[in-house]
């Protein structure tokens, strides 16, 4: 049998169930807004838990002459009084600002424009309708009017576009005599733009005018629905709305309609036949706690069971950091210094917990002024989670998973190579010592190295991820020695060592075997590191290159501690 075809990248939901592609039913979501509903609704969720998805769900389910045969055999089919009141009885605007994202303010609002008039001319039978009048209907052509060089260029003015969604929900409820439903998808994310390139003013005066004509006290408005990823503060964006209800993600209601649940995940392991691979699932892209239900990140889930499927390598990848520019994180471990934070770090990478205020209604313009808000903000995007029912807002925050604790350890390394990179004399340095076979050199080096970051400390987290981290700090500081070719888990003799360096004028080759010494437990470590590095014959490709003078050496570490023990081989060749 055929099975249905995995979403990348598909987020809309009509698309997906007609064209037979894997939905995870969310429609229970449906008989929730009903029952729960506010005249505003706002949902704040990190990016990549099929937010987009649920909207277009929404969209579907509720705008005037919808094909029902969708919602064939969903959840939200069982009930058949509300479907019959609500399915497809309503004028649906539906708009995501995802898109929006100029490098200046008129760039964005050009981007705006084609969003408005894009979405205003699926309502095209507005010029003709016998229900408008004709300033009505002009109203409505300055949503849709172009510019002279066409390519669906709107030359919509500012005043009309910041009135643009009202103006719809006016023309829409005269037209059919019904009041609208208004969709809005991301809306902050003309707000990060206009913050990060420095117009950030100007947008929320514009996103404010809007909002404020569209969602307060509208005659014409029968419910609306936002998503986005920070809830901006009441005093910049949300003032005077007091028909709004936010779901964050400390809310139990709707928890599990955003992000999968084990079950689902189950399921969807179980129909492509990749059970086995349940707990690396879990493992990776598991762990996020909203309300009190505990879901997988979606978009890394449906990613992964798309690379198993393809018969790839079988080793989980971050998905999520490549869907995102990580610019939260980075400036986060940038900021962390020497002191509490530091040490902070280091317990979240370890696999402990931290205890923090979460300020929920953040303003991307101040999110950057103090730690706090940037714990706060990394709560917000997901790059954190509750580990426990919070207390009010002070909550017990952890890495989710090994997806976003991989993340965590890449943005420690990554700042690690910059300040290594400022310090060429220590480089070379260790890299004499390593090529000369100064072992007790090479230890303090490390040694010193290592002050210089975050350490890993003796948790629950697995041992390969310990060694990971210091073998990614020696390839931070050999990447730099010029003349040197280094190699990384690579293949030799009977197995993959970790690293290899080559030095072809002096005919001399390293092999590293990096090990964590759990407990302090360096002498039987590097005992057993070099071992390892003899059994499997490591240095064989190194022979092979025509290195002559070879080095073997072990390096186990504990938190900020190594120990290095070396032994020496000269080989002539046959």
């Amino acid at each position: 049998m055929d099975k249905k075809k995995l979403p990348i990248g598909i987020v809309d939901f009509a698309e997906m169930i007609s064209e037979d592609f894997y939905y995870v039913d969310k429609t229970g979501m449906i008989k929730e807004l009903l029952n729960n509903r506010g005249e505003v609704n706002y949902f704040t969720r990190p990016h990549g838990f099929g937010s987009t998805v649920n909207l277009s769900m929404l969209k579907y389910f509720f705008e005037l002459d919808t094909d029902k045969s969708l919602f064939d055999g969903l959840a939200i089919s069982k009930e058949t009084d509300l479907c019959e009141k609500y399915m497809g009885q309503y004028p649906v605007v539906s708009v995501s600002f995802k898109g929006v994202e100029g490098k200046d303010y008129e760039s964005a609002l050009s981007q705006m424009r084609k969003v408005i008039g894009d979405e205003a001319s699926r309502f095209s039978f507005l010029r003709d309708s016998d229900n408008l009048s004709e300033d009505d209907k002009n109203m409505y052509r300055q949503l849709t009017k172009a510019e002279p060089s066409g390519n669906s260029v709107y030359s919509i003015s500012d005043n009309a576009l910041i009135s643009s969604l009202n103006t719809l929900t006016i023309l829409l409820q005269k037209h059919y005599g019904k009041k609208v439903i208004v969709l809005i998808d991301e809306y902050d994310v003309p707000l990060a733009k206009a913050n990060q390139f420095g117009y950030y003013d100007d947008m929320i005066m514009f996103i404010r005018g809007m909002f404020h004509q569209t969602l307060k006290t509208n005659p014409n408005l029968e419910f609306a629905v936002l998503t986005g990823c920070l809830r901006v503060s009441r005093e910049s964006i949300f003032t005077g709305l007091n028909n709004t209800i936010v779901y964050s993600l400390l809310e139990s209601r709707y928890d599990e309609q955003f992000g999968f649940t084990d079950e689902e995940v189950r399921e969807m392991l179980d129909y492509y036949d990749l059970s086995e691979y349940y707990d690396l699932t879990k493992e990776w892209y598991d762990g996020y706690k909203i309300g009190r239900a505990n879901v997988y990140n979606p978009w890394d889930v449906i990613n992964w069971c798309y690379q198993l499927l393809g018969e790839m390598d079988h080793v989980p990848k971050c998905y999520w950091a490549n869907s995102s520019s990580n610019e939260e994180l980075k400036r986060f471990i940038e900021r962390m210094g020497d002191g509490v934070t530091k040490t902070q770090i280091e317990r979240l990478i370890s696999g402990d917990t931290v205890q923090k205020k979460i300020e929920e209604q953040l303003t991307y313009d101040t999110m950057y002024d103090s730690i706090e808000n940037m714990w706060s903000l990394l709560y917000a995007t997901g790059y954190l989670t509750q580990s426990e029912t919070p207390m009010g807002n002070v909550v017990r925050l952890a890495i989710p998973n090994t997806e976003v604790r991989t993340i965590f350890r890449d943005s420690v390394l990554n700042l690690f190579e910059k300040e290594v990179a400022q310090d060429g004399a220590m480089v070379t340095d260790f890299c004499n010592a390593l090529k000369t076979g100064n072992a007790e050199e090479v230890e303090r080096l490390f040694n010193d190295f290592m002050e210089k970051t975050i350490s890993i400390r003796d948790t629950a987290v697995k041992k390969s991820f310990k060694e990971s981290f210091y073998h990614g700090l020696l390839i931070g500081i050999l990447s730099y020695k010029d003349g040197w070719s280094v190699d990384s888990n690579g293949e030799s003799g009977n197995g993959y060592y970790d690293i290899a360096a080559e030095i072809e004028k002096e005919e001399i080759g390293i092999i590293i075997e990096v090990k964590y010494a759990e407990n302090a437990q360096f002498e039987s470590e590097c005992q057993n590191a070099i071992k390892q590095i003899n059994d499997n014959d490591y240095t064989a490709e190194l022979k092979s290159d025509g290195m002559r003078t070879l080095w073997k050496y072990a390096i186990a570490c504990y938190k900020k501690e190594c120990k290095v023990v070396v032994e020496r081989e000269d080989y002539e060749p046959k």
